[in-house]
């Protein structure tokens, strides 16, 4: 755990890729204000549907093709962890560099359609990032906490998530991170990949409210820093 460091950036594409990349760019700086992330409805489905007549101004309309969802751990919560004497861990296709200190997920679905901002359609990025069948576990006390089957929300800029405790299905769709892109570095790519980075992770209140009741503490801070998230998806 002592060992995770940031990861360097990957090295710039040669271009943008088409609209696939655009949407995604724009999808992400929709990420920008942490205040309006906290106050913003559970989902971007519960908020206004598109009219019949609003058309995207650009789309990615089948995330299948992959890549992952990176996310380098910060210090501050290696350290909340070791305090806690939580050991964390993958679940499923998740997988852990230790020498890097980054967890990645693999997307497996979603769409994201990017509307005009001065229409009247809210929010404006709408859609869906899936990380279905991968995850995060946290173990300690005896007891064994799974959060998986992630879902990001660009619009809400939140994750959801299952929760599992003890094998046990406590949560499904649960609100588990908020999403910050105050930080976020120009869009980048690769190939047919879209790479955006910069994007900070952390505790919303209702994890860290379920983390301190199912661990018996109150050390887990709501809006505690998770790491920094790097996301790549193929738009081809």
């Amino acid at each position: 755990m002592n060992a995770f460091t940031r990861k360097n950036i990957v090295k710039a594409g040669l271009g943008v890729v088409a609209s696939g990349a655009l949407v995604f760019s724009l999808a992400a700086c929709s990420m920008d204000d942490a205040g309006s992330s906290s106050s913003s409805s559970s989902s971007s489905s519960a908020s206004s549907e598109p009219s019949a007549a609003a058309t995207p101004l650009a789309s990615l309309p089948d995330l299948s093709k992959g890549v992952d969802t990176e996310v380098t751990v910060d210090g501050s919560f290696v350290d909340a962890l070791t305090s806690l004497g939580l050991t964390p861990g993958v679940v499923g296709s998740a997988t852990f560099d230790s020498a890097t200190g980054t967890f990645a997920f693999p997307i497996t679905g979603g769409n994201v359609d990017y509307y005009d901002p001065a229409s009247d359609v809210r929010p404006y990025v709408q859609g869906e990032i899936d990380h279905d069948g991968s995850g995060l576990s946290l173990t300690g006390g005896g007891k064994v906490v799974e959060l998986s089957d992630f879902r990001i929300d660009p619009g809400a800029s939140k994750l959801y998530g299952t929760v599992t405790v003890d094998g046990t299905v406590a949560a499904e769709d649960a609100y588990l991170f908020n999403l910050w892109g105050g930080s976020l570095k120009p869009l980048q790519t690769d190939g047919d990949n879209a790479i955006l980075e910069g994007t900070t992770v952390h505790i919303s209140p209702d994890a860290a409210s379920l983390l301190n009741t199912t661990f018996g503490t109150t050390a887990v801070q709501d809006e505690l820093l998770v790491g920094v998230a790097k996301i790549t998806v193929a738009t081809k």
